[in-house]
């Protein structure tokens, strides 16, 4: 089975198992990947049923399960750089230099460490994640390039656990689909935000079925703004400038 029929038809968190066992033992052959793929598959459908009735009170959006600890390899494969472009994605936001970003479910760094460098010295990355294990690995990512302008922030499903009033820049990069109480946590990034701040999504287009990522890893941009305009935020554009990804630009709109 192909690279793109494995992803769609495993959630991201099990791909990464998955392709860690594959790398792991050198294991070549379809009949191989074939007999890992069952069991993996058979996990996901057992897993999904805990997440069945987690939907989003106003969309109805089915919310996808967190990726843990085991998908840490998967965020940092060599990969992602052309299938997500990541410098292409902030190009096209726009990072200022000394501005205050927080990356929001930053995981292993692979954002951060790149927001760190383009906000420079006197601008500032709130780091969040609400796994510590994440957290220890962003760390050594951040160490080992050298940058002091990150802080990372444990947060939790409710609370991103931001200074109020101070944020720029929240970046939410193929997470916020994973939020179990999504509501709350927008009106806690809101809360941070500075008077003319943005908050920005990156996610995998629904609207688009060659995208190799199961649905509820998917939004559409109608989806997104159905559930960020309650709560307070002005949809200014979509860029569609990634291969797989809307680019959602929001602002904190006047109540």
């Amino acid at each position: 089975m192909n690279g793109r029929l494995w992803q769609a038809e495993c959630p991201p968190h099990h791909v990464i198992r998955a392709t860690w066992w594959r790398r792991r033992f050198r294991l070549r052959s379809r009949g191989h990947r074939n007999a890992f793929h069952l069991p993996v598959c058979l996990l996901v459908s057992l897993a999904a049923v805990s997440y069945a009735e987690q939907v989003h009170p106003v969309t109805g959006r089915h919310i996808a399960p967190v990726m843990g600890m085991a998908g840490a390899d998967w965020l940092v494969r060599p990969e992602r750089v052309s299938e997500e472009e990541p410098d292409a994605a902030l190009d096209a936001i726009g990072i200022a230099r000394g501005a205050t970003v927080a990356d929001i479910g930053a995981g292993a760094g692979y954002f951060t460490w790149r927001l760190a460098v383009r906000v420079g010295p006197a601008g500032t990355v709130y780091a969040n994640d609400i796994q510590p294990e994440m957290l220890d690995l962003l760390r050594k990512n951040i160490e080992g390039r050298h940058l002091a302008n990150v802080e990372p922030v444990l947060g939790a499903e409710d609370d991103p656990r931001l200074p109020a009033g101070r944020v720029d820049l929240v970046l939410m990069v193929d997470v916020y689909h994973e939020f179990t109480e999504p509501q709350k946590m927008l009106r806690k990034m809101r809360e941070s935000l500075k008077a003319d701040g943005r908050i920005v999504l990156l996610e995998y287009r629904k609207e688009d079925p060659n995208v190799p990522i199961r649905p509820e890893h998917k939004m559409s941009v109608s989806e997104v703004r159905a559930e960020l305009e309650p709560e307070g935020f002005r949809f200014e554009k979509s860029l569609e400038t990634l291969p797989r990804q809307h680019i959602l630009i929001f602002r904190k709109s006047v109540q």
